[in-house]
């Protein structure tokens, strides 16, 4: 392999990664919201990906998501309402975690495309797009599929389960934005 083709983290990229981590983890402390509806519940670890992905790009984001995963393989609690060990990988919200590496990496490979634009709203727009994207549509896109072929209801009746949930992510994608927009206020992102 040539350097070019490595990938190489760095002191920095690991305490971006770790920090951004703290940060999905942090937001699982928030309990669980269960709407009864579906047997998955309603989290604030979505806006973390969100963030994660935004905040510090497609490597670093995903890696982000894949530490907070490791944690919970090993059993550490750190999913919202103290959940963690290897059974959680086989319940009704695996898809939702296993979605969260790609969510994550792409949300941060289409926000390093977007920063090139110099208009604020028109950055802005493009954030919400990918974040939407990403955190939205990828997260519930890998949640259903696996719901519907874990619990064996059909696509249609979980896909209209979970639009309970939209109202809240469309919310986390917008706040993850204004948080990110005001970061970028005070400093450049390092987006890897």
């Amino acid at each position: 392999m040539t350097p070019q083709s490595t990938i190489a983290l760095g002191t920095r990229d690991l305490a971006l990664i770790g920090l951004s981590a703290g940060l999905i983890v942090a937001l699982g402390a928030v309990p669980p919201i269960v709407v009864g509806i579906l047997p998955v519940p309603i989290t604030l670890q979505s806006f973390g990906v969100m963030l994660a992905g935004l905040m510090f790009g497609p490597k670093r984001g995903a890696l982000a998501c894949l530490t907070v995963l490791a944690l919970v393989a090993v059993g550490l609690p750190v999913l919202s309402g103290g959940r963690g060990g290897l059974a959680v990988f086989a319940g009704p919200s695996a898809g939702y975690l296993l979605a969260w590496m790609p969510a994550a990496y792409i949300i941060g490979f289409l926000a390093t495309r977007a920063e090139a634009l110099q208009r604020p709203l028109a950055r802005s727009a493009a954030y919400l797009f990918v974040t939407v994207l990403g955190g939205v549509i990828v997260l519930n896109l890998g949640g259903v599929l696996w719901l519907a072929a874990v619990s064996h209801i059909s696509v249609t009746t979980v896909i209209a389960g979970s639009l309970v949930f939209m109202p809240g992510d469309l919310i986390k994608a917008v706040l993850a934005v204004l948080v990110v927009r005001r970061v970028e206020a005070l400093l450049t992102l390092p987006r890897v």
